[in-house]
């Protein structure tokens, strides 16, 4: 559920150049690499509609190339691609010049969408002999892709103790170890990999999170793509920090935590904060920076502002599951803290792809910040103390109020009003969390199952032009001088 990619789209940027990586990885495999004379990539629907605005053909170049979005350089990205238009070549791996001129050989389909899924693109080889190599991706949402004829739900190749597809099962399995959300997920991550590795990976997210949440709030400037819209969480944290505290801050982030900490706890400044973490995020996101899907790019700030509002924080008020409690974390690392958090938020992602979507594509804004907000809100919760259900009712309140949310970015582009929801998606979350940690979920009235089957009739009764292709909504309230989205 968290994948470590660039921005600034999970399913338009991250899911393209991962299709063009698997489309290397198959010639590389059949050693028909060196045969390569020519090639060809075409974007349907929704991923041609906003393509350019998500950066669609650049990623798809990147993956063509042979760069990893979780290592390679971002510094130089842009000159690379820039290079392949210049001279009209692509080094196809990195090894093998192939002519590509990016005019002609990635067309945007926009009237045409393939029957799988709105986000789909061909990749197409010609090799020396005149035979034809294709292939067709879709991408659904949060990184993830699924070839053309392979199995939407592959069979898994190994048998985890706990199986889970709704909030039912998860609740059930919690209730029979005795234990929490985290509980269940760690033991089944263990049908796959170890422990150790398990915390490694999790501590390796929590890191891509806190440097780009620090990046992001010590880099000025204005947003590519065309918008002119100004970086606002450099200015907020500087504000909130004072100046001079903001530049020593700006090199390290323990330095720079410690001044969060020290701004002050009062409603108005946590909230603040709360807005500057978000924005940070996706400030960064929108410049092709180094992002966790969380559920996807679009949404990546949501979880990492929830959880730094933990970490930078810890209200006493919110740090209690009852009103006699203390902190269930108070003697626990932060390491232990986060893994918790992550843990229960990947799993609430998880029960809403499986029944429902994580793509804007498929379901509008809600896929993503709602989504985002869900997993967030359980993350909290179950990090402040509550009960699996506490959790999973945190998570229910959330999606709640973002039900029919639309996706209708202006120009096409992660920015407007993407940026500012992942801001409400944050608070909407810590509300969410506090609401159900007050309450008893025995008197709900909605159930997180419930609410997921809502949201997918939602999606499947929403207007495909509110669905992420720039064609309603504010994509058409707000004039432009863009040509193209």
């Amino acid at each position: 559920m968290f994948k470590i990619g660039v921005g600034p789209s999970s399913s338009h940027t991250l899911g393209p150049w991962r299709a063009a990586l698997a489309f290397l990885a198959d010639l590389d495999a059949r050693a028909l690499l060196s045969s390569v004379t020519g090639l060809q990539v075409i974007l349907f629907g929704s991923l041609a509609k906003t393509g350019r605005g998500h950066g669609t053909d650049l990623a798809v170049q990147a993956g063509l190339v042979g760069l990893d979005p979780v290592t390679c350089d971002l510094a130089d990205l842009h000159a690379r691609i820039a290079d392949i238009a210049a001279t009209g070549h692509l080094p196809l791996g990195g090894r093998v010049r192939v002519p590509f001129s990016p005019d002609q050989a990635i067309a945007f389909r926009m009237a045409e969408s393939l029957p799988t899924h709105p986000n789909a693109l061909t990749i197409t080889a010609t090799l020396a002999d005149g035979a034809i190599v294709a292939g067709t991706w879709y991408s659904i949402g949060g990184g993830f892709i699924l070839r053309d004829g392979e199995p939407a739900h592959p069979s898994s190749q190994v048998t985890l103790p706990y199986p889970i597809d709704t909030a039912a099962d998860l609740l059930r399995w919690c209730d029979d170890i005795g234990g929490s959300v985290a509980d269940v997920v760690r033991a089944n991550e263990r049908a796959w990999r170890s422990e150790a590795e398990t915390r490694s990976g999790l501590d390796r997210i929590w890191h891509t999170m806190r440097m780009c949440l620090h990046r992001g709030c010590h880099t000025p400037g204005e947003l590519p793509g065309g918008l002119h819209v100004r970086r606002r969480a450099p200015g907020l944290n500087a504000r909130l920090l004072g100046d001079a505290v903001a530049a020593d801050a700006a090199g390290d982030y323990d330095q720079w935590l410690d001044g969060v900490r020290a701004s002050g706890r009062d409603f108005a400044t946590t909230l603040d904060w709360v807005s500057c973490f978000a924005l940070a995020v996706n400030e960064e996101n929108a410049c092709f920076g180094r992002v966790v899907t969380a559920p996807t790019n679009g949404a990546a700030g949501v979880i990492p502002a929830v959880l730094q509002y933990l970490v930078a924080f810890d209200p006493p008020g919110a740090s209690r599951a009852s009103g006699l409690m203390p902190s269930p974390h108070r003697h626990r690392t932060e390491g232990d803290v986060v893994h918790d958090f992550l843990l229960t938020a990947s799993e609430i992602g998880c029960i809403f792809k499986k029944g429902a979507t994580i793509s804007a594509a498929m379901g509008g804004c809600q896929a993503e910040i709602g989504v985002s907000s869900a997993m967030a809100a359980a993350g909290l919760a179950a990090s402040l103390g509550a009960t699996p259900r506490q959790a999973l009712m945190a998570a229910e309140i959330a999606m709640e109020h973002h039900l029919g949310m639309t996706c209708d970015p202006i120009g096409g582009l992660v920015q407007v009003p993407c940026i500012e929801r992942n801001t409400m998606g944050a608070v909407k979350a810590i509300t969410a969390a506090q609401l159900a940690l007050r309450s008893d979920p025995a008197h709900a009235k909605v159930s997180l199952d419930a609410v997921v089957q809502t949201m997918w009739r939602t999606a499947l009764d929403m207007n495909v032009k509110y669905k992420e292709t720039a064609d309603g909504g504010l994509a058409i309230a707000v004039p432009l001088s863009l040509s193209e989205c």
